[in-house]
């Protein structure tokens, strides 16, 4: 999405909330060319969450990969856009709904084919909405699954986070900075003093408080920055980052 794209806005009370890949989506719900580009940005950055939530229902690595192609290709296609419900506007939620009604087709057909049936295939826009799945599939875990899923998106949106924050370092000269420090923005400072950090960067110990500080600062902008592009409301930033708190914990 262009900077210009970036900086279109709309009030919401006295805040002001700029428009994110997945609002340009909802709004456009078109094959739009900066609709589309924006879909294809957001699939792109939550393929992981997909593919290990494929990979930990049994599936092959191989398969796992090649199912999740193929559930992509189908939506960046148009498949099942319509359908997601801008009140309940988040995308982890539409997605999750999305690959849960994509691999009950997939039963579907599969078991069709075993019975040797010409009937119909149903496709992904049929029902549903993006928490409601429209037609029903087996899952013998539940709401664990979900729960699982969440976490995953939640690792997707950290990692992106502090890629972001390395990418920043880096660009002012301050990369072995990043190294050093970053196991305190990912709470695995295990065995790891601030002293000694200070001893491998030359800063003292007060210095490398205050960039520790000031580099968490950055990594829940950066997180917050993220989640801001998958969902359509401001109001829905705050819940979406105690949830991504919650599944981290």
């Amino acid at each position: 999405m262009s900077d210009a794209e970036q900086e279109k806005t709309h009030p919401r009370g006295n805040a002001v909330f700029h428009t994110t890949r997945w609002s340009m989506v909802m709004r456009a719900r078109s094959n739009a060319p900066e609709s589309q580009a924006a879909l294809g940005e957001l699939c792109e950055a939550y393929w992981t969450p997909v593919f290990r939530f494929l990979r930990r229902e049994g599936r092959s690595e191989d398969d796992s990969r090649e199912i999740a192609q193929e559930f992509f290709t189908r939506l960046l296609a148009g498949g099942g856009i319509d359908r997601a419900d801008p009140e309940k506007g988040r995308f982890r939620s539409y997605l999750l709904g999305a690959l849960k009604h994509f691999l009950a087709e997939q039963k579907r057909n599969e078991s069709r084919q075993k019975r040797g049936g010409d009937a119909s295939p149903i496709s992904i826009e049929t029902g549903g909405t993006d928490t409601s799945l429209g037609i029903a599939i087996e899952d013998p875990t539940g709401t664990i699954s979900d729960a699982w899923f969440d976490r995953q998106w939640a690792l997707a949106v950290m990692d992106r986070g502090l890629k972001t924050v390395q990418s920043e370092c880096v660009d002012s000269g301050k990369g072995k900075l990043f190294d050093v420090l970053k196991p305190w923005l990912v709470g695995d400072t295990k065995n790891l003093s601030q002293a000694d950090a200070g001893s491998e960067l030359d800063m003292s110990t007060g210095a490398i408080k205050v960039a520790i500080h000031r580099l968490r600062k950055s990594f829940r902008d950066a997180v917050q920055s993220e989640i801001r592009q998958t969902v359509t409301d401001p109001d829905e930033i705050a819940d979406e980052l105690r949830n991504f708190v919650e599944v981290l914990s």
